[in-house]
């Protein structure tokens, strides 16, 4: 059977799941099941997508095909390369905020993240004045096996996505050779080994740069591993009781990108598009001190910068800056206080309540905004 190692691959891969080292009731098991159904689809789509000589972009992860504490202000896309050979790429920028391109010498695995050989923003392009530009890679860039482009948004609704297209430069107004059975059987087989390896090195990533933090805080801002040089992070991970807050205390950055998420156990996204588990700078409430304070709880404490745990007793918080032209500095980040939310109104120096329809009014803004992007 052609498909056999594949379908063999997905029972290992229940098993990854299954004996997830976090799982402790069944809500974890639904949501190990559904992160695994969108690593199927993920794992098929990139074997199909795993061309060097007619590469193309793909949606590296999405809504429904999650992985990696994916960052819900960003469309990811990815393109495989050869070292030597040379690829044009052309395209209309955008609106968003941030635009940046990264060459890897691989992909993520379990025991390493893959080294950076070159990262960028489009401050280094030359654009056209109606938004055009064209750049050139390779060949020679030695061990080059990938790119990948990051288009980042602030204001969900108010910026709009650009295009983007990548060709092999000899390969110009030629066609790739028709499938054969021989093919399709490599590529099933390739599709198995993504879908393994995508859940184990994420687990694994997760275990290694949050886990062994101390729990409900947050590190100094450093340069995100495996990132792009101008984006800093700041990462911790925690565990409240349905009667605490975690107040995230930040300034108000002059960074063109600042950005805060919630992740689950499995080291993805939160529901992004039905609940406010994430917040840009711009989405965000900015107090008169310049400060924004964020609350992470399961209550509803009424304020603007409440981040639902949507019953995730325990999970990951990830804050972002990115197209950054300096280093950042323990000044520019978080501090943390865990509290009681019914003292919230008390602590919060200006604690500014909402009322239900205005905070139905926030989460249609989000379904609204992500719909336009995911079409974009």
């Amino acid at each position: 059977m052609l498909t056999r190692p594949f379908a063999e691959a997905i029972q290992e891969a229940e098993r990854v799941i299954t004996g997830a080292p976090h799982v402790q009731d069944e809500q974890d098991l639904v949501e190990g099941y559904d992160y695994l159904a969108g690593s199927i689809r993920a794992s098929v789509q990139m074997a199909w997508a795993y061309e060097r000589d007619f590469p193309y972009f793909v949606r590296s992860t999405g809504p429904y095909t999650k992985m990696g504490l994916d960052n819900p202000d960003t469309l990811y896309f990815h393109a495989w390369l050869r070292d030597d050979a040379e690829y044009v790429i052309t395209g209309q920028r955008g609106t968003t905020v941030d635009l940046s391109f990264q060459i890897l010498d691989g992909d993520y695995s379990p025991i390493q993240v893959p080294g950076s050989l070159a990262a960028f923003d489009d401050r280094r392009i030359d654009i056209e004045p109606d938004g055009s530009y064209r750049l050139y890679l390779g060949p020679g860039l030695k061990g080059a096996g990938m790119l990948v482009v990051r288009e980042v948004f602030s204001d969900w609704a108010g910026e709009r996505p650009g295009m983007l297209r990548i060709q092999r430069a000899d390969r110009i107004g030629a066609a790739p050779p028709s499938p054969t059975l021989d093919a399709l059987t490599k590529r099933y087989g390739v599709a198995g080994k993504i879908l393994i390896s995508r859940l184990r090195t994420f687990l694994a990533f997760a275990e290694r740069f949050y886990l062994g933090l101390p729990v409900n805080t947050l590190t100094v801002p450093r340069s995100t591993p495996g990132g792009l040089t101008t984006q800093f992070s700041s990462v911790g991970h925690y565990d409240l009781q349905d009667d605490q807050a975690m107040i995230v205390t930040v300034p108000a950055s002059d960074a063109p990108y600042q950005g805060i998420q919630l992740g689950s156990m499995w080291y993805v996204s939160l529901d992004y598009i039905n609940r406010q588990t994430s917040l840009t700078r711009d989405q965000a409430r900015i107090d008169p001190d310049g400060m924004i304070r964020y609350v992470i709880s399961e209550r509803d404490p009424h304020v603007a910068n409440w981040l639902e745990r949507t019953g995730h007793r325990r999970g990951y918080v990830q804050l972002r800056w990115q197209r950054l032209s300096r280093e950042l500095t323990e000044a520019d980040g978080p501090t943390v206080d865990i509290v009681a939310v019914d003292d919230l109104p008390k602590v919060l120096p200006h604690y500014t309540p909402i009322g239900p329809h205005a905070w139905r009014e926030r989460i249609a803004a989000r379904q609204a905004a992500t719909a336009a992007r995911m079409l974009g």
